[in-house]
């Protein structure tokens, strides 16, 4: 991964250059979620994985399953039904994600439209720790990586005010309805 650079100096009238080593073939995933319920705290639940059977052709991503089972621990960790809004990668539907999901009676899903990563609080979640967590660091090793990804997420986690201003700076407002909380655009946007 190539390191994000928020900040740089040099000599003056010469030009800075960082130099980064080749890209390692070491993989990482996080799958993460925005929860959002009028009236109480917004959390962050998130899972990070590392993919360490990559290079003999294993899953370079989260399966189905894990997904699944993101869901589920978020539904013991919220104590209540889940109103899923996601963006339309190709694990989300899935067909037997699909079938999960109209088995359970605590979960209904939405997707996002198609290319409107600006309408998914999660895609500033990443921004902001990109930004933070990741800036100006050259990591020494896949573990300095997971470590540093660790700890920017958790430092998000328990701010939020940040998680709010994820899905505020989306344009959808929260609403409480008699189904239970749910996001609507604003009336200028179109989806």
């Amino acid at each position: 991964m190539t390191p994000p650079t928020s900040r740089t100096w040099s000599r003056r009238g010469t030009t800075p250059v960082i130099r980064v080593r080749g890209r390692s073939q070491r993989r990482f995933s996080i799958a993460a979620l925005c929860c959002y319920k009028p009236g109480e705290r917004s959390r962050l639940i998130y899972r990070p994985k590392r993919h360490t059977d990559h290079k003999s052709g294993g899953r370079k991503s989260f399966a189905w399953t894990e997904y699944r089972d993101l869901l589920i621990a978020a539904h013991q960790q919220l104590g209540g039904p889940i109103v899923l809004i996601w963006d339309n990668l190709n694990v989300h539907k899935d067909r037997r994600m699909k079938a999960f999901i109209d088995v359970q009676d605590w979960l209904t899903a939405y997707h996002l439209p198609s290319y409107a990563p600006d309408l998914n609080p999660v895609e500033g979640i990443w921004s902001i720790l990109r930004r933070t967590s990741q800036a100006n660091t050259a990591f020494t090793d896949p573990s300095h990586l997971m470590r540093r990804l660790r700890h920017g997420l958790r430092q998000i986690q328990y701010r939020s005010d940040i998680i709010d201003g994820c899905l505020t700076a989306t344009g959808l407002i929260l609403r409480s309805g008699s189904d239970g909380p749910y996001c609507e655009p604003p009336q200028h946007a179109l989806l």
